[in-house]
């Protein structure tokens, strides 16, 4: 959580592809190999998010790949408010 919320968040929105963003616990599920958090992050337009995907995905994927190994999953997820 302190590299989430110290290091990675805050280089993720310095992109400046997304203007705010959430990081939430899950609960109501099975967490005996550890908890699981969400950061999910808020783009103005899907121009900003494909400019992300295409600049800096991969970038920050592997950061966490290289800091973690095999002690984290991640994967992303489009989501539209609609309200």
């Amino acid at each position: 959580m302190e590299w989430m919320i110290n290091e990675h968040i805050p280089a993720i929105m310095e992109t400046y592809c997304f203007t705010d963003f959430q990081l939430q616990k899950l609960h109501e599920h099975d967490d005996s190999e550890g908890p699981t958090y969400i950061a999910q992050y808020f783009a103005e337009s899907k121009a900003l998010y494909n400019r992300y995907i295409e600049l800096f995905a991969t970038k920050f994927r592997g950061e966490g790949i290289a800091k973690w190994g095999n002690n984290f999953i991640a994967f992303s997820t489009l989501l539209e408010v609609i309200k």
